[in-house]
């Protein structure tokens, strides 16, 4: 089951704004406080979408999607492995165990 995941992204107020108030983070404050959400949340949007356009540098959010994606696919082929592993030890066991046909 694929779910797809909504970005959040930042206010584009911030990048707007920027040269109004001095510093980004000030940007930032102000305007986290305007649409309701806290400062530290806004900066973090603002960094991830300054690093997916190449502004900041960084893995982007396409590629740490890839790769966790790829990790699931490696976690769950290392399940199946071990699995198929108990199953072809139960089975050689079995086979000792069974009673020599003459």
């Amino acid at each position: 089951m694929d779910k797809q995941r909504t970005r959040q992204t930042f206010s584009p107020e911030v990048c707007e704004h920027r040269g109004e108030y001095g510093a980004q983070w000030n940007t930032i404050v102000s305007i986290a406080a305007k649409i309701g959400c806290l400062a530290q949340t806004l900066n973090e949007w603002v960094k991830r979408s300054q690093v997916d356009s190449g502004e900041r540098p960084g893995v982007s959010t396409d590629l740490l999607e890839r790769l966790k994606a790829q990790d699931r696919g490696i976690r769950e082929l290392k399940q199946a492995n071990e699995i198929l592993r108990k199953a072809s030890a139960y089975f050689a066991q079995a086979e000792l165990d069974r009673p020599f046909k003459r």
